[in-house]
């Protein structure tokens, strides 16, 4: 199914940078718990599925993508505000996708 550049727009992908990861274990699938930082947007919260490809220590300072404007949803007793992006491998690990460089914090991905 084709969309419009419209369509894509209505996404709002924002840099993050990862300042806190915790584990969660009361997720049903292995995730951490992250904590986002962007800039004027503030810091927003979210549950990742990352678990098999990276450590809570290999992620903290990490430049992150996030869809900012789904609605906030509720995995166990945990909010999660924003959508991290990865590419899902073939062996079910997701490998995070970032920028290539440092950039500011919130800035919107086109």
């Amino acid at each position: 199914m084709q969309i419009t550049y419209e369509d894509f727009e209505k996404v709002d992908i924002r840099v993050g940078k990862v300042i806190k990861v915790e584990e969660f274990t009361k997720a049903r699938k292995p995730a951490y718990k992250l904590w986002i930082d962007f800039g004027d947007l503030g810091i927003k919260k979210s549950s990742a599925q990352i678990t098999k490809l990276y450590n809570p220590n290999d992620i903290v300072n990490q430049f992150i993508l996030a869809v900012i404007n789904f609605p906030p949803r509720q995995i166990a007793d945990f909010m999660s505000e924003v959508l991290v992006l990865g590419v899902v491998l073939d062996d079910g690990g997701v490998a995070l996708i970032q920028p290539d460089r440092d950039v500011p914090l919130g800035k919107r991905i086109l």
